[in-house]
Formats: structure tokens, C-alpha cells, sequence
């Protein structure tokens, strides 16, 4: 015979009166039954699931518990697969109901656990596990971080390549919500779409020097859009250097570097002439490269005009994919520190090139003030992202306020099985 929770709290008390001779004082009203252990709610809730027979739920709809008994409600559900990722709901505001708002993973183990109270306030609690069926579908999507892992400067965005465009603002939402990115010490940031195939992801600020980053995807076997699922992806780990910011005056003719917000040396420079202006703005070192020989032709200057050049180039540090370096320039050390000559780039002499090139690395930040040039573009030709605001920012991102939803990482520590 199925027993009713309050039911068994007065059973609960009978044999306590025997056991101490006293039930009155000891389950009388001045009881709190808060205290007592959960009782068993299998009878007070309902469950669209598989119910233990060797079938597996449908990952395409979404989880419902409902609560069967008026006298009490449910209180709180907490679902999770076996690798840790939870599901998110909403709970009625008279407690009848629960309903999942994110879709559930393919081919995966869950674990639901429902807590109840009765009428009396009495809690109850049961647990369920269930397994969804693999999806009918072979169409996937994969995510391909970047850069690859290792060590960079604090201006170094992560990049997600994806292989299916993604255009709905809902399937984004499902993208981006899986895209996890942690890093230590903590940073505020957000993912940003710059197409249907690439988001960006940058904190408000540089990344704190020394840093760690761990990237990784939680798509696998996660429903994104009508026969598209998610598969696996390579996580990414990178950890941040020295804060190293150097600092281009156009107008006077000076590059600052800076180490962990120390000023280490002035160099003097040329940046690009009228016509040729540098770009303003924050850009990214890309990659160094000892060796480069640079044509005017690739820069739409024509072979055999005034401003033609085929140059063997030295000690090129690169900041943009359309040709900006800084580099050694030793036909230009006498207009360095006074006048702007280039066709761009920042120039040096030799000797400053080679310790510039030897104190940066791939993610350190350059950044050019005071010249008559355009600013540099967030995406496209390099990283340009520090350009935008944050605000800005902020709204290429498909969730609310640039987060993702579900529990806050303490949530999801208090919630882990072995704490519940």
C-alpha cells in the first residue's frame, strides 16, 4: 500500500513514543519537520521521462516534472549528464511544475533529482536517472579554437571556427552558451560573432599577466537546430605572459615598451608618411618572422612608380595580415625620431628591431596614437577586436549581457552529486 508523506510522519512519531516514552515533546508541534530526513516523493510527482523499462528519452523534447499531490509542490530540480554539463529550467511560481529551457544531449546519462515539501512543510526528495537515444541525424557541427596552445600576450583573443554556419539568433544562443572559457585569476568577457562561422572571445580588459586559459566546447551530442548537433571539439589551453604594451607616437616619432606597466625603452621611430599613414589604434602581434621581402606590389603600389620598393626586410614583427610590421629600416635612421617616411610600418634601426623582435611575442599588444591614418578594424585583417567597445562588444553576443545562463561555477560546486 502506497503511504502519503504525512502519513508517514505520524507513524514516524508513534514509534518514537515507544522508543523514548515521551512522543508528545518530541513530535508535538514543537517539532520542525525541515529536519527530518526527505521522505520518498515518488507518489507526489510525475515524470515525462522513460520510466526504467530499457527505453531512452527523446533528446528533441524537453524534460517536465509535475506535481501530483495539491497538498504539496516541488521546490527545486537540478538534471545533469554524466560529464557534468546541467540542464536549465524554469520552476512554476506555485511549484507545480518544472520544465527544462535548454536542450538535452544525445546518446548521454542523466541524473534528475527533484526536491518536494508536503503540506505540513515536510521535504521530500527523489532521484531519477534516465538515457536519451543517439540522434536520427549525422549532420554535425564541429568547433575548432584558436590559437593553438602555449604561451602569448595579454591582447591574444580566442577564436571559434565553426564547420556549418550558424545564422539564428537561437541556435547561436545554444553555440555560444556551450563555448566555455575559464580562466585564472577570473576576468569578465564575452564572446562576439563576426560572421555565421567565427565568434571572438576577449575579456573587458588585456588578460591579467600570467594567467591561465582553458577553452573547451560542451556541444557534444547537444540538439543547436533542426538535424544539426553538435560533436566533439579539442579544447585549448594557453597561458599569458608578461603585461607587454608597446606604444607608437606618430606624432613624435617614439615607440614606448612597456613590461608589466614599467617603462623599459624609447625607441626611436618612422611610421608611414601622408598616403600612406598608419593605422590608429590597438593591434595584436600576429607572428615574427626574421626574414621578409617586401614589395610595393602587393600593397597596390605599381612596379617602377615614385613610391615602388622590393626591400629585403630584417626582424619583421607582424601586426596585420595586410602588410604592417615593425622592422628594421636602416635606409630610414635619419629621419627616425623626426620625420614619418614609411609606407605604413613602423621603422627602426637594426639594432632596436632585433630587441624589439627578441622582447615580443605572438599576442603582445602594439599600439599606434597620433597618426593621420584610419583606425585599425576590429575583425579582418588581424586582431583589431580592442578597438571596439565593450559595450559594443557585449551585443555581438547572442545571450543576455554576454553570459552564458545556467549556474554560476559555485552553483554548479554546491550542486554536484556528492554535495547534494
Amino acid at each position: 500500500m502506497n503511504t502519503s508523506p504525512r502519513t508517514r510522519t505520524v507513524v514516524s512519531c508513534t514509534l518514537l513514543v515507544i522508543a523514548l516514552g515521551a512522543g508528545v515533546t518530541a513530535c508535538g508541534s514543537g517539532g520542525n519537520p525541515l529536519t527530518s530526513k526527505p521522505y520518498d516523493a515518488s507518489d507526489q510527482i510525475s515524470f515525462n521521462g522513460p520510466s526504467g523499462d530499457g527505453k531512452k528519452a527523446d533528446p528533441d523534447k524537453p524534460l517536465e516534472v509535475t506535481a501530483r499531490d495539491d497538498d504539496g509542490r516541488i521546490t527545486d530540480v537540478t538534471a545533469v549528464d554524466a560529464t557534468g554539463r546541467y540542464v536549465t529550467g524554469e520552476l512554476s511560481a506555485d511549484g507545480t511544475r518544472w520544465h527544462s529551457t535548454s536542450p538535452l544531449a544525445a546518446n548521454a546519462h542523466y541524473t534528475l533529482r527533484v526536491s518536494t515539501e508536503d503540506g505540513d512543510g515536510a521535504p521530500g526528495r527523489k532521484v531519477l536517472a534516465f538515457d536519451t537515444s543517439r540522434p536520427a541525424t549525422k549532420k554535425r557541427l564541429t568547433v575548432a579554437f584558436g590559437p593553438d596552445s602555449g604561451t602569448y600576450g595579454v591582447g591574444q583573443p580566442i577564436t571559434a571556427k565553426l564547420s556549418r554556419p550558424v545564422a539564428d539568433k537561437a541556435q547561436r544562443a545554444v553555440v555560444e552558451r556551450a563555448l566555455r572559457v575559464d580562466s585564472v585569476p577570473a576576468v569578465q568577457g564575452a564572446w562576439h560573432w563576426v560572421d555565421d562561422k567565427e565568434l571572438h572571445y576577449r575579456p573587458k580588459d588585456y588578460w591579467p599577466a600570467h594567467a591561465t586559459v582553458s577553452v573547451r566546447s560542451d556541444l557534444d551530442g547537444v540538439k543547436i537546430g533542426d538535424r544539426l548537433w553538435g560533436d566533439k571539439s579539442k579544447p585549448l589551453r594557453l597561458t599569458i605572459g608578461d603585461r607587454v604594451i608597446a606604444v607608437t607616437d606618430a606624432a613624435a616619432h617614439s615607440l614606448t615598451f612597456y613590461k608589466n606597466d614599467q617603462e623599459v625603452r624609447e625607441i626611436p621611430v618612422t611610421t608611414g608618411k601622408p598616403g600612406f599613414d598608419t593605422r590608429n589604434g590597438v593591434k595584436v602581434v600576429l607572428e615574427k618572422q626574421q626574414y621578409v621581402r617586401m614589395r610595393g606590389t602587393t600593397v597596390g603600389i605599381a612596379e617602377g612608380s615614385a613610391d615602388s620598393y622590393d626591400l629585403p626586410v630584417y626582424y619583421a614583427t607582424r601586426v596585420t595580415w595586410s602588410g604592417e610590421y615593425v622592422h628594421a629600416a636602416p635606409w630610414s635612421v635619419g629621419s627616425q625620431g623626426y620625420a614619418n617616411v614609411s609606407h605604413g610600418c613602423t621603422g627602426m634601426s637594426t639594432d632596436n628591431a632585433e630587441w624589439f623582435f627578441d622582447h615580443v611575442r605572438q599576442g603582445d599588444v602594439v599600439k599606434v596614437v597620433n597618426s593621420q591614418g584610419d583606425t585599425m578594424e576590429p575583425f579582418g585583417n588581424g586582431f583589431g577586436d580592442w578597438n571596439m567597445a565593450w559595450a559594443s562588444w557585449r551585443k555581438g553576443s547572442a545571450l543576455v549581457a554576454g553570459t552564458p545562463d545556467g549556474p554560476s561555477p559555485a552553483e554548479r560546486a554546491r550542486l554536484r552529486p556528492e554535495n547534494v
